[in-house]
């Protein structure tokens, strides 16, 4: 399997809040930063941040860009999800994966609103 098929899996799997498939793409002593928000290292502590406990459903995620060279992906989007309080959370994001050995080792995740939450 490619890295950019491991990504699309990845994705798939937050697409539908799938906690197994989502870990299994990654390494036990993975890394998931998102600059100004959180470091995370370890399945266990990313693990704890798939889910937002906000979210009313699984997020709308589109990829619109996604590129491969050697050990690193990075993929671009859009993220929308609605929230129990009635907000809409409207944002762009680009994923940095680095890999190793076919799994995904480093996550740095740059994620900016389009709007802010509104009713």
């Amino acid at each position: 399997m490619s890295n950019k098929n491991v990504v699309e899996t990845y994705m798939d799997g937050f697409r539908a809040t799938d906690h197994a498939k989502i870990l299994s793409c990654l390494t036990d002593d993975v890394v998931w930063d998102m600059p100004g928000f959180f470091h995370h290292e370890g399945k266990e502590a990313f693990d704890k941040e798939i889910e937002n406990p906000n979210a009313d459903r699984d997020p709308n995620i589109t990829v619109t860009r996604l590129v491969e060279e050697g050990n690193i992906v990075i993929a671009e989007g859009t993220v929308t999800a609605n929230l129990k309080d009635g907000n809409t959370l409207d944002a762009v994001f680009c994923d940095v994966f680095h890999f190793r050995n076919g799994k995904i080792s480093k996550l740095t995740t740059y994620l900016m609103f389009r709007q802010q939450p509104t009713h």
